[in-house]
């Protein structure tokens, strides 16, 4: 059994992908008293039939929070996709928390945290950590790699194409699924204590070039890697339509893999799961009908 098997725990954004596996995952590791926080608890009915208790919880909405967390002695607060609000949404649903009596902290943050200017959508994380690590309660502060399942967004465009555009300079993401952090996230908040930051990385480093022959061995189809500059690439993707801030999230993702950031391999998943990551070849394995193969 678990440290903390009995102790009652919140998951907020338990409608999404990656809270709703934590939730699953909670209680199939034998967790008692497991509650799946949500704007709209009638999405999550299939949740309380397998013993979760359900509870509004709205980031935005501060007079939810009081009751959502009445009675949790820990929280994973799985990070929003309010990208420009979540550091402010993310600092008040901590304050309510130590409000509220909660002794520890699980958060979903993103490799490379920083304030720099040039650090993209990281920044909203690096700031909830410093709420967090201010906040007296004790953290553990999870740092997701890539999703893996984020390369599939354009995979049937790029194998169709024959192009993968990447940075010059490119030295590899740790792709992890979404699947294997939500269960570390789960191990976690039945596990952890003290205060911790923790890369969750997928089992390998991936280039961009390894990424095309993966493509490529799995598809049949040719796929050359173009390397490009970083403006180069901001162009092309507000060209596809993105949101110039948002396509600048991206192209800043990019660098830091250019800087070695998302090339780093960790355990993390391992400790808390007692399952070595995915990797990155099997997950496109599985998912081989959405290359178009």
């Amino acid at each position: 059994m678990s440290k903390f098997s009995n102790a009652t725990l919140l998951v907020t954004g338990a409608s999404g992908h990656l809270g709703r596996i934590a939730v699953e995952e909670l209680l199939a590791r034998g967790a008692t008293r497991v509650i799946a926080g949500t704007r709209d608890p009638s999405k999550l009915q299939d949740l309380a039939a397998k013993g979760a208790e359900v509870r509004t919880l709205d980031f935005d909405d501060a007079a939810s929070l009081p009751a959502a967390l009445a009675g949790v002695e820990r929280l994973l607060i799985v990070s929003t996709d309010a990208i420009g609000r979540r550091a402010e949404q993310q600092k008040a649903i901590i304050d309510a928390a130590k409000a509220a009596g909660v002794k520890h902290i699980v958060y979903t943050s993103a490799p490379a945290a920083r304030p720099d200017a040039d650090a993209g959508l990281s920044t909203e994380h690096f700031w909830t950590e410093v709420a967090l690590a201010s906040s007296g309660i004790g953290f553990t502060i999870l740092r997701n790699h890539m999703y893996a399942e984020n390369t599939l967004a354009d995979a049937g465009h790029v194998i169709s194409s024959g192009q993968l555009f990447g940075l010059i300079g490119d030295r590899g993401t740790s792709y992890v699924t979404r699947a294997d952090a939500a269960k570390t996230a789960a191990g976690a908040l039945l596990e952890a204590e003290g205060n911790t930051v923790e890369d969750v990385t997928g089992a390998a480093p991936i280039t961009n070039v390894e990424r095309a022959a993966l493509f490529s061995k799995l598809t049949g189809k040719p796929v050359e890697v173009i390397a490009i500059t970083p403006p180069q690439l901001q162009q092309g993707l507000v060209a596809a339509g993105l949101p110039e801030g948002f396509a600048g999230g991206l192209v800043a993702f990019q660098r830091d893999a250019v800087t070695g950031h998302h090339g780093v391999v960790t355990d993390t998943v391992e400790r808390y799961t007692g399952k070595k990551p995915t990797t990155f070849a099997d997950f496109l394995a599985a998912n081989k009908a959405a290359l178009g193969a």
